[in-house]
């Protein structure tokens, strides 16, 4: 965190102005806790803000505090235009490139000349922001957030509302706090936000525990299918369009099924693919234990990317062609992945 782009920042928001605070497509538990954070914590500082995703989030965050004023660009995309127009600043976070908003807004986007504040913890970010918080090395962008506020000397600020969905980020990017990612400065971070009074465990059943029938069925389905490639440490969960049909597949609801495929012993490599034949392709999650590079592998082989041991992808291939190709990578890295732990 460099002196002088906190002082950018500081100098930025330090009039009551009007931002834009923008998450990324089909948005987790990061992007809407720290860009909720955020929000609410400029608006004590005396800003007009509006966050906007671009489409709808899981069910299972709509608990979250004022998420009921989250703009979604699918849904009113000619306010939101509006909104950009008429911004002082746009903030971007837990994402580093416009592609991850959809065509439609990244276009309005790159059209715009006001100043971007980038807040991200992805590896190899986009060079579009006026003021670049890119650290990969934090496990969550609700983390990097809190480490900002605490550089702006306004931890003050966090009170319980904000505190809660800067837990939020932080508990679902860093796997409740088991990914290599969780340091001692995120339980540190972490402990400071229970100072300013969340329930922890309340968030956590939230969170979790609010599963519907259907989605607990499509957990079923997918151990089902689930298929250990025992010689090469890897395992993988497959499901098509007709399987998530057939278990009124709602956004979300796949949401850590490919974290059971690494929980298996010696499994060093899991992924989980699901067919969307509306857009013709095979959306990828892969997730990884120790030296083997997910977002390396994603990039090279998968159009995507992400972290080192949680990242993803898609295919153009179909379902068959895709579980196929990525059957024979594996194959190709078996002394990496027998080796990476």
């Amino acid at each position: 965190m460099t002196p002088k782009k906190i002082k950018a920042l500081q100098r930025l928001i330090q009039n009551p102005q009007s931002f834009l605070i923008i998450g990324h497509t089909n948005p987790d538990g990061d992007a809407v806790g720290s860009c909720m954070a955020l929000g609410l914590f400029l608006q004590k500082l005396g800003h007009q803000i509006a966050v906007v995703m671009p489409n709808a989030f899981p069910d299972f965050l709509k608990w979250v505090p004022h998420q009921e004023e989250i703009l979604l660009f699918s849904k009113d995309s000619k306010k939101i235009e509006k909104l950009v127009n008429a911004a002082d600043g746009i903030f971007t976070l837990d994402f580093n490139a416009l592609s991850r908003v959809g065509k439609e807004f990244q276009n309005l986007l790159e059209n715009s000349d006001k100043p971007f504040v980038m807040i991200d913890h992805h590896l190899l970010p986009d060079d579009y922001a006026d003021i670049q918080f890119s650290h990969p090395e934090y496990g969550s962008t609700a983390e990097l957030l809190y480490v900002i506020i605490d550089e702006l000397e306004q931890t003050n600020a966090i009170d319980k509302d904000i505190a809660s969905c800067l837990y939020l980020g932080i508990m679902t990017d860093t796997g409740s706090f088991k990914f290599p990612s969780t340091t001692a400065n995120t339980h540190r971070v972490v402990a400071n936000l229970m100072d300013a009074g969340i329930d922890a465990s309340l968030i956590q059943r939230n969170t979790f525990d609010a599963n519907s029938f259907s989605r607990l069925k499509l957990l079923g389905k997918a151990m089902e299918n689930l298929t250990l490639m025992k010689d090469c440490n890897t395992a993988y969960i497959s499901l098509s369009e007709k399987e998530l049909e057939a278990h009124d597949f709602q956004k979300g609801d796949t949401e850590g099924f490919v974290n059971y495929g690494l929980s298996i012993k010696n499994v060093n490599l899991a992924a989980i693919f699901k067919e969307d034949l509306h857009l013709g392709i095979v959306k990828i999650s892969f997730r990884s234990k120790g030296d083997f590079d997910v977002n390396v592998f994603a990039r090279n082989h998968f159009n995507g990317g992400g972290h080192k041991n949680a990242a993803g992808g898609k295919s153009e291939l179909s379902l068959s062609e895709t579980i196929k190709k990525f059957r024979a990578l594996v194959e190709e890295n078996k002394m990496s992945l027998n080796e990476a732990v």
